[in-house]
């Protein structure tokens, strides 16, 4: 019999991105071969739900596939699966829906439906256990999932309905699958989760013991955080992250509102005033941070003089870069029975306005560094003849390719700032 051909479709975060790695490393064990759409058996979906936008995504990229691919096996999992697993079922060609409840079970419902032609009912429920994941392929970086699930309840949020309560891996566990990782031939590995700082729950672990463990292992030699709460980024991880040399200068941090009444109807566990000492007391001790900050833009009763004190504040911390997100109603959120609705107009203003105000914060970020030199991990991506790779502090470089160099660190003299936002470098060693 000829192996089945599988396709493999990700949105969202980069917790998704391991998932779908893992996933796809079990239909690997058991026979089947990577495809693309077009050619594909079986597509596998992996989904977010984030906000509206999240959602109609998911929804034509599932349309799609059965539309271009009648005859596939479609099998859909994620967030918006787990939330709205009847919307799904409802799209023709669909045959499998599994929510992250069920994730772990994807491949056995797939292989049981090629194999029998049917599968036994698995529907979403409690979330139970852990799905470990970790991505290998086709990078210079991996993402390691060591946490899942929120217990926070912000008023905005459905991720904690999607996820489940928080939950993490042994820190042993971490430490072996770091090993791997290794063994695969990738140099850095970036922490994920849903809220990565609160790892321990499941164990009585804590997460600097975490990061510990993980800096001790052979063959890794960059870790990132790929987002941690402002509570959470505790004097004891700054202090160790400073005096790591695996552990990069560069921490994605959700700030949400520059304003502390929209905090306090957000539902946020900190002030402004707080997250502008935790953003001092890393540059106290790393001058050359990047600072990316999570912004929501037109969240319920924001007026203009609260969207003024959220840009004032962030001109003040000046991060290197702003993700700014248009505020959405998620039903299941507290803050979707709010009053005080931003009109579209005013939130696509207001949105453009901090999307100005970060490429100009982002572009005087890099021009601290024309001139200097620094350590870039290159990646494999060749695009009109060049190679581009990051930074410790996360500036992205680019320069002529040379395969010699791909998935190597090496020492480069940044010479000046593209169009596009990125840094032009000259290879010195």
């Amino acid at each position: 019999m000829t192996a089945l051909k599988v396709s493999f479709h990700t949105l969202g975060c980069k917790l998704n991105f391991a998932e779908t790695a893992t996933i796809a490393r079990q239909f690997s064990a058991g026979g089947y071969t990577k495809t693309t759409a077009a050619d594909a058996d079986i597509c596998v979906i992996n989904t977010c739900t984030v906000t509206e936008h999240a959602d109609k995504k998911c929804r034509n990229l599932i349309r799609k596939l059965a539309r271009t691919n009648p005859n596939a096996i479609i099998a859909v999992t994620g967030c918006y699966a787990q939330l709205k697993p009847d919307s799904i079922r409802q799209i023709e060609g669909v045959d499998i829906v599994l929510g992250n409840s069920s994730k772990g079970q994807l491949f056995d419902q797939v292989d049981e439906l090629v194999k029998r032609g049917k599968v036994s009912p698995c529907e979403n429920d409690a979330f139970t256990g852990f799905f470990s994941a970790f991505s290998t392929e086709g990078r210079t970086r991996s993402f390691l999932k060591v946490q899942d699930g929120c217990d926070y309840k912000c008023s905005y949020c459905t991720i904690p309905y999607a996820r489940g309560e928080s939950r993490n891996i042994p820190i042993a566990e971490a430490t072996e699958q770091a090993r791997a990782i290794a063994a695969a031939g990738q140099k850095e590995i970036v922490l994920t989760g849903i809220n990565t700082g609160d790892f321990g729950h499941t164990t009585g672990e804590r997460f600097i013991d975490l990061l510990k463990a993980l800096n001790g292992v052979e063959g890794i030699e960059r870790y990132r955080i790929s987002s941690i709460e402002p509570n959470l980024l505790t004097d004891e991880v700054i202090s160790f992250t400073a005096t790591s040399e695996k552990f990069q200068p560069h921490f994605h941090i959700p700030l949400q509102s520059g304003c502390d009444r929209i905090l306090g109807l957000m539902r946020r566990r900190y002030t402004t005033d707080v997250f502008a000492r935790r953003i001092e007391t890393v540059r106290r001790v790393m001058p050359d941070t990047f600072f990316g900050i999570d912004i929501i833009v037109g969240f319920p009763g924001e007026s203009a003089e609260d969207f003024e004190t959220t840009y004032a504040f962030l001109e003040k911390i000046s991060p290197a870069y702003l993700h700014v997100f248009p505020y959405s109603d998620r039903p299941l959120a507290p803050a979707s029975r709010f009053d005080g609705k931003v009109a579209p107009q005013v939130m696509a203003d207001r949105v453009k306005r901090l999307t100005d105000l970060s490429d100009r914060m982002h572009k005087r970020f890099l021009e601290r560094y024309i001139g200097k030199e620094a350590h870039v991990l290159w990646e494999s991506t060749l695009k009109e003849g060049k190679m581009a790779g990051f930074t410790g502090n996360y500036i992205r470089v680019k320069a002529p390719y040379d395969k010699k160099y791909v998935n190597k660190i090496t020492k480069v003299l940044l010479t000046g700032i593209t169009e596009d936002g990125n840094m032009t470098g000259e290879i010195t060693t």
